[in-house]
């Protein structure tokens, strides 16, 4: 189950990173003609992103504070609930599907990094772990 996780870590890190990296680079009149969003919003939203790939993979990686990473992928979830409803109204219809996967992916995320309390005392004070 780790290898899934850290699969799909990568791969929505890598999504995210691509997608706030490009809210951020491009110019306003570019990204809104392509989204009839605010520019501040649509830079603010690529922030967002590129802050949260690297919190799918950095407190995991480094071993600092790994309790982020669900939270990353939470904050992400949002986002992508966010970017669902957006196609929606724009009739998307299908296309909606890719923004709600992605979504279900980072939600997938957050129930397999999400420490029971008895996992987490086990983590910290190994002679609690269940001996099964």
């Amino acid at each position: 189950m780790n290898r899934v996780l850290w699969l799909v870590q990568t791969l929505l890190a890598a999504l995210f990173l691509f997608a706030g990296g490009m809210k951020l680079v491009l110019p306003l009149d570019a990204l809104t003609k392509q989204m009839p969003l605010p520019g501040w919003f649509l830079r603010f939203t690529g922030t967002a992103e590129v802050l949260g790939a690297l919190g799918l993979i950095l407190p995991g990686l480094l071993g600092i504070r790994p309790g982020l990473t669900p939270l990353a992928a939470a904050g992400l979830s949002v986002v992508m609930i966010g970017a669902t409803v957006l196609t929606l109204l724009a009739g998307g219809g299908l296309s909606a599907l890719i923004p709600a996967t992605v979504g279900l992916l980072a939600v997938f995320v957050v129930y397999g990094r999400s420490a029971t309390p008895a996992q987490e005392s086990a983590r910290l004070d190994p002679s609690l772990a269940d001996p099964r």
